[in-house]
């Protein structure tokens, strides 16, 4: 059974990349890929992060791009005698982490050795008399303790090729090495030539996935489903094995046998101890496993690592930090109380992949919970999220297949599909049969309507009144064969207009209280740069974003739709030095949020988020995997909790977050607040004060009321650098904030506390 614990985390596991803690990170450690142990502790991987348990403590330690731990994906974990922790990639980096936490890039690898770029996986590490030996993709690599430079590389193929090896173990003064094709292949360690391939020889020529030297005996696993012990060169069979084999860990005390479907555990006498076939209540396959003070840990591939006993292995505790399903974060919102986070995924033409996920929530109370697959009435490929603003407890969810769920207080899903007001998709014989319901945009309006987009089909814009009914507009009158088309996200602006993107078909524009009135934005007669039009955005000041897969383009008011028949959209033209050039110029972008400041926050695909000022000319920040913590440039998708001006960034490795300042401004000034309060020595940050109504004057003066700032707010929240007007760093004292409405009908003051 899964058991709750009161492991203890440290507090820079979630914020220490940026002085300012202007980061967090929201990671899944349920996909585990290896466990490793050190004195004191037991660590364990995933693709993307790495996490350590304090065994005597319980205290529980993260590793992620939060904290300059950005891998490609993480194929090894392994913990030096020296308390430096190697983290192994797929692409060959090695990420080191030193005992006092800070971290270094060995890309030697990477850079150095003369094999294609898909053939430098690390398969494992192991340490002897001062080295570590690192089994890779094309042969062995071996590190020196001391400064942690590569020594040596060994090729050992037998015509001195790249061979692909899984582990190696020293046993008698001789190097023994499991490779993927051909054999266990063994040399003297004291040898000076070793990088020289006709020094190694074959020690056996069978399938081998695994060598570990235990109680001074060789042991290897084998493809043919036995693990056998050496003794010279005979082989003793001495345990069989459920499902692909793994790996052998030994800790010294116990060998541990991993595969697919079963963990084998035996003592110094080769004498069976205990078997694992499943975890109670988890219901997953087995990814590796090892021993430590007569407890074992098993990493699985969807439910994190377990602790047990090695003796009876009866009672599991799962010991992963607390985190969503799984990285692949494809779609976020942040609702009211909670964040949401979906899992599906469609690619460019939203062709579904078909896959039956749960979603992840996150509470600030309560921190994170999921709602199974097995609650989610099958639907597969879920995407966009929306709450309804009039009853906080129902929460929508488009499926790019299965058509939309509506959930009641985050449970008793109800799914609309063909059967119930939806259309599937209508295809021609022998597939007419073939249902496929594809939602793939939602919006309410302030009506209380949620507008939906459903592909594929001649009505594809319907909307859920406030009251249950539905209502379905068609398309055939406005584009050619919408039966053809799919559909991105829709906006609504403060006309009640339904922006809606498209693929291949431009930018639909609707508003049933005119008529039903249609206009369509596309390369003809719109001036787009492409039809495949990603996303839109209304923004504060009524403009439309229009973001394509090549470029951005911006209609100068959403008002224009009420009173002119056709469209069209300019580009923005930015000055870099001498040259002028486009904004995002033939850029696929894949997302774009408009923040309580009117910036847009805008993720161009593989390049990471831009924040660009409001009207676009000026670049206010730039994210990327190699200046910040994101994890990967993929960025899919954006939102931002208006209240605390949080931005989150959906990747393809995990969820993160930047603490902006541009929160929505309040509605009256009730709730003014100044954050540090008091400044306290060594702080180098701003002192924010928030909880302000949009465009309010805002003053700050000392005690004796000389004036060092002032400003007008954009947005709910103002920063302060504690300078006086950017000069000098004013010195310790109270300061006035005198905040007044902009129709001076409403005014408060709070003081701030400045110590140096």
């Amino acid at each position: 059974m899964k058991k709750l614990f009161p492991y203890l985390f440290l507090s820079f596991t979630l914020f220490s990349f940026s002085q300012q803690k202007l980061w967090k990170g929201y990671f899944s450690y349920n996909e585990i890929t290896d466990v490793c142990i050190s004195p004191s502790k037991v660590y364990s991987s995933t693709k993307n992060s790495v996490f350590n348990k304090e065994v005597s403590s319980n205290i529980l330690t993260t590793f992620t791009s939060v904290n300059d731990v950005k891998p490609d994906e993480i194929t090894a974990v392994f913990q030096t005698s020296n308390k430096h922790t190697l983290i192994g990639n797929k692409n060959g980096l090695i990420i080191l982490i030193k005992p006092d936490g800070s971290t270094l890039n060995k890309v030697d690898i990477i850079t150095d050795v003369p094999v294609p770029p898909n053939s430098k996986r690390i398969n494992d590490f192991y340490e002897f008399n001062g080295k570590v030996y690192v089994s890779t993709q094309y042969g062995i690599s071996v590190i020196k303790l001391s400064n942690f430079e590569i020594e040596s590389n060994f090729y050992i193929g037998s015509a001195g090729e790249f061979i692909d090896v899984l582990q190696t173990t020293i046993f008698n003064g001789e190097i023994f090495a499991a490779t993927r094709t051909q054999g266990l292949k063994k040399a003297t360690l004291s040898n000076p030539f070793l990088y020289d391939f006709s020094q190694w020889s074959v020690f056996n020529t069978s399938n081998w996935l695994s060598v570990v030297t235990f109680n001074n005996q060789l042991v290897a696993m084998n493809n043919d489903g036995f693990t056998y012990k050496f003794l010279g060169s005979t082989l003793q069979q001495f345990s069989n094995q459920v499902g692909a084999g793994l790996k052998l860990r030994t800790d010294n005390s116990y060998l541990t046998i991993s595969n697919q479907w079963q963990i084998l555990i035996y003592n110094q006498s080769f004498s069976l101890v205990s078997i694992v076939y499943q975890i109670p209540n988890f219901p997953d396959s087995f990814t590796c496993a090892i021993t430590k003070n007569d407890k074992l840990y098993i990493g699985t591939s969807k439910n994190g690592l377990f602790e047990t006993t090695v003796v009876n292995p009866t009672v599991f505790t799962n010991i992963s930090p607390n985190g969503p399903i799984e990285d692949y974060a494809f779609k976020v919102t942040k609702t009211t109380n909670d964040l949401w986070l979906a899992h599906g995924k469609y690619d460019r033409t939203y062709t579904p992949d078909y896959k039956l996920q749960g979603i992840s929530l996150f509470n600030k109370n309560n921190g994170w919970s999921k709602i199974p697959s097995t609650d989610v009435q099958g639907a597969v490929s879920l995407a966009v999220i929306a709450e309804n603003p009039r009853n906080l407890n129902e929460v929508f969810v488009a499926s790019g297949h299965s058509g939309m769920l509506k959930f009641t207080n985050k449970a008793n899903a109800f799914l609309y599909n063909q059967t119930n007001f939806l259309e599937t998709v209508q295809l021609p014989p022998p597939n007419q049969n073939f249902i496929s319901v594809r939602i793939n945009g939602m919006k309410y309006d302030k009506d209380g309507g949620l507008w939906i987009t459903n592909a594929l089909v001649d009505k594809g814009i319907k909307v859920l009144r406030s009251n249950n009914t539905w209502q379905s507009y068609n398309l055939s009158s406005v584009v050619q064969n919408p039966k053809g088309i799919h559909y991105g996200n829709i906006d609504i602006d403060k006309n009640s207009t339904k922006w809606v993107a498209s693929y291949g078909r431009g930018v639909i524009a609707f508003n049933e209280k005119y008529n039903n009135k249609f206009i369509v934005i596309n390369e003809e007669n719109g001036n787009l740069p492409s039809n495949d039009v990603r996303c839109v955005a209304v923004d504060n000041k009524n403009q439309l974003w229009v973001g394509t897969f090549k470029g951005l383009r911006i209609l100068n008011s959403v008002d224009r739709f009420l009173s002119e028949n056709e469209l069209s959209t300019t580009n923005i033209v930015i000055q870099e030095g001498d040259l002028a050039q486009e904004l995002f110029y033939q850029q696929v972008i894949q997302d774009i949020k408009v923040d309580g400041s009117n910036n847009k926050w805008v993720s161009i695909a593989d390049a990471g988020v831009f924040q660009v000022s409001p009207n676009g000319q000026t670049t206010l920040r730039r994210f990327t995997k190699e200046n910040s913590p994101l994890p990967s440039n993929n960025v899919m998708d954006i939102d931002i909790d208006e209240v605390s001006g949080e931005v989150f960034f959906a990747t393809d490795k995990g969820l993160v977050s930047y603490l902006g300042t541009s929160t929505r401004g309040d509605e009256n000034l009730e709730n003014v607040y100044a954050y540090p309060n008091p400044v306290r020595p060594g702080y180098t940050g701003t002192v924010k004060i928030s909880g302000l109504m949009d465009k309010v004057n805002l003053k700050i003066t000392d005690i004796e009321g000389n004036l060092v700032f002032e400003t007008t707010s954009s947005g709910g929240t103002v920063e302060w650098d504690t300078t006086a007007f950017g000069k000098y760093k004013v010195a310790s004292g109270v300061y006035m904030v005198f905040v007044t409405s902009s129709d001076a009908a409403e005014t408060t003051v709070k003081k701030i506390m400045v110590v140096r």
